[in-house]
């Protein structure tokens, strides 16, 4: 069955090398079919059941249903249309205009608002409208294992395209699906990960600090896509045990100033979500995060994309915390 994202360029930076005193390359999932590196997570989970109702005669047509109005609702959407196949997204109330017309723009068979809150929203997909739909799928934003495995074909890409592991890979964190499939494609590697959040959705730091789950009591950071209030259990597994990975936060205000640099300097869009990860190259924070970098260490930047973001965005954000 046809693959719903693609393989994404790694592209060396000079001016984040020379930044950062070391080789800094970017994955660049910001051009996956949906915008994120949500493609191949959420991808992975609508092939697979796809497949599975292919080879299986008795098995209904699916109906893929997710309950996000960001990056992994579109990401559902993409990948089911692609595939050929119906999805629905419910979306709560605070969901913007311009993302309800995205998701109706990539092939969304409906588009709901309900809810104040992601949860809310998601409560009622699971409790009110999956109940009628016995061929509906629901789609997890992060917490599955096939999502994990999506999203480790990153690191087979960095591999494959350097001829080596990696010796450092810098992503963001939301809910954790991202974190863990890096963290299952460099099990048999000695690469470290940074897994960066913004202050006020830092949950996995959090989760850290007090050595256990933690549930924040909102999100008050401007990186909404990062808002998960609780991250899922197997990457608080992987940041409390394993000593290759640091948890870092940042600001909103040098997660929004990443954005604009590399705006000016790469050409590119993305949201602060996926500025926190870019931050760590811009703030030169690298040099206390890995103590024995060198000229020669590679750091790979993932560049996880994101839709929430336009020229007015970056306007709006400049008025508020100034330029970089």
């Amino acid at each position: 069955m046809k693959q719903p994202w693609i393989e994404t360029p790694l592209v060396y930076s000079v001016e984040l090398s020379k930044l950062a005193g070391c080789q800094i390359w970017l994955k660049l999932d910001n051009l996956q079919p949906a915008g994120s590196f949500k493609s191949r997570g959420i991808g992975n989970v609508v092939r697979t059941h796809a497949q599975a109702s292919l080879d299986s005669a008795s098995s209904p047509r699916p109906h893929f249903f997710s309950s996000s109005g960001g990056n992994a609702g579109l990401a559902c959407v993409t990948a089911a249309t692609t595939l050929g196949y119906p999805s629905s997204v419910i979306v709560p109330m605070s969901t913007k205009p311009h993302m309800i017309e995205l998701l109706k723009l990539a092939g969304a068979s409906e588009v709901v608002q309900k809810g104040a809150t992601w949860f809310e929203a998601d409560t009622y997909l699971r409790e009110t409208v999956l109940p009628a739909h016995p061929e509906g799928v629901y789609i997890h934003p992060f917490d599955n294992p096939i999502v994990w495995t999506g999203a480790a074909t990153i690191v087979q890409e960095i591999d494959q395209h350097l001829g080596r592991p990696a010796d450092v890979i810098v992503c963001s964190v939301g809910g954790g699906g991202l974190f863990c499939g890096i963290m299952q494609g460099v099990q048999d590697s000695p690469t470290r990960v940074i897994a960066v959040e913004t202050l006020g959705a830092e949950s996995l730091h959090q989760a850290v600090k007090a050595g256990e789950l933690v549930t924040l009591p909102g999100i008050t950071s401007l990186a909404t896509s990062l808002g998960a209030t609780r991250v899922c259990a197997k990457a608080f597994e992987h940041a409390r045990d394993d000593p290759r990975v640091s948890s870092v936060v940042v600001t909103d205000a040098q997660a929004v100033k990443a954005c604009m640099r590399f705006a000016d300097e790469e050409r590119m869009l993305v949201e602060p979500a996926c500025g926190a990860t870019l931050a760590i190259a811009y703030e030169g924070r690298l040099k206390d995060l890995i103590p024995d970098l060198k000229r020669e260490t590679v750091v790979v930047l993932e560049v996880c994309g994101g839709k929430n973001v336009s020229l007015q965005h970056l306007q709006d954000w400049k008025e508020t915390f100034g330029g970089p």
